[in-house]
């Protein structure tokens, strides 16, 4: 009997992988639209909101907010948080401050040590965390008693001005948007980069979704996890620096309750509470919104509580969207 003859019919390819903007495709498109509605609505009740001057202002506000949300993006992806990232940004300010008017430290030292400081802090967060197997809420709440603390310290509980040392930070460069706010967009390029077309990018996706599957395919999760509060606490660092510029001062009360602003950027841009799923793309949009509502709200004639009770509501909502979206998604 003979035997059968090998099929001739060519092997099916194997299918592509969907790019990763396409399968956020409709997160953007959602993002977008909710920003674009924000803004015309505004723009109704406000004469003044669509205008060259409105659009500059907040670009020039945002950038200490976007380079924190950006390390926060990461933090979250990996099911962690970190709560510290307001106070760290005040201590990198006090720090650089200090060297310059105290210690009599050139600029570029100055700054150098506002960035060391940050780097420092956010170590300190992951590797207690990851060493004590710590939940990264409770060490982080930790680290904001302690780090706002050491600011007050060093700056003896008063705001020290620095006037125009690092002034360049906040200058126009480019339409009227600052130094600062270009630095930020390229972190938010670089770093979207970084986590969809690098190892380390999907090490952290992969821990945030199954760390036990990660540690079984031989990924150590321990040394990413310290890197991405290393890399948090950094860019908290440069926030410092971007706020100091913007303000010409190092206040040591600057950035508190900030974390919640920042977490609130994240979580509206689409990033998971739960880990394994998240875009700096998306957490940039994140980041306009609550910018964006914040100026438009002021410009309207909002209260202080009312301000507060709207943005609580927005983000209760993002988060409402999220887990029906995880849930649609898993059914």
């Amino acid at each position: 009997m003979n035997a059968a003859a090998p099929s001739s019919s060519p092997a099916s390819p194997a299918p592509r992988a969907t790019p990763v903007w396409r399968s956020q495709l409709g997160t953007y498109l959602g993002l977008l639209a909710v920003l674009a509605g924000m803004v015309g609505l505004f723009s109704w009740l406000s004469e003044y909101f669509w205008s060259a001057e409105t659009f500059v202002t907040i670009a020039n506000e945002i950038p200490a907010l976007a380079v924190m949300a950006v390390g926060m993006t990461f933090v979250l992806i990996i099911a962690g948080i970190d709560l510290s990232v307001g106070s760290v940004m005040a201590l990198s300010a006090a720090t650089s401050a200090a060297a310059i008017l105290q210690w009599g430290w050139t600029v570029p030292a100055a700054a150098a040590l506002a960035l060391a400081t940050g780097l420092v802090c956010g170590t300190i967060t992951g590797a207690i965390s990851v060493a004590w197997r710590l939940p990264s809420f409770i060490v982080s709440l930790g680290m904001l008693e302690a780090v706002r603390g050491s600011a007050y310290l060093v700056t003896d509980s008063r705001t020290q001005y620095v006037g125009d040392a690092i002034s360049w930070l906040a200058a126009p460069f480019f339409g009227g948007a600052s130094v600062a706010f270009l630095i930020a967009l390229v972190l938010v390029v670089v770093a979207q980069m970084v986590l969809t077309r690098t190892v380390f990018g999907r090490s952290v996706v992969g821990i945030g979704t199954n760390e036990e599957a990660m540690r079984l395919a031989g990924v150590d999760p321990r040394p990413v996890r310290i890197i991405v509060f290393a890399l948090t606490g950094l860019l908290a660092g440069l926030a410092g620096l971007m706020q100091s510029a913007r303000l010409e001062a190092a206040d040591p009360n600057a950035g508190t309750g900030m974390e919640l602003q920042v977490i609130a950027a994240v979580v509206i841009g689409g990033t998971s509470l739960m880990g394994g799923r998240g875009s700096v793309v998306t957490t940039a949009f994140g980041v306009l919104i609550i910018a964006v509502l914040e100026a438009g709200l002021a410009q309207v004639g909002a209260s202080e509580p009312s301000k507060r009770i709207i943005t609580g509501c927005v983000i209760v909502a993002a988060v409402i969207v999220d887990t029906l979206r995880q849930r649609r998604a898993a059914a």
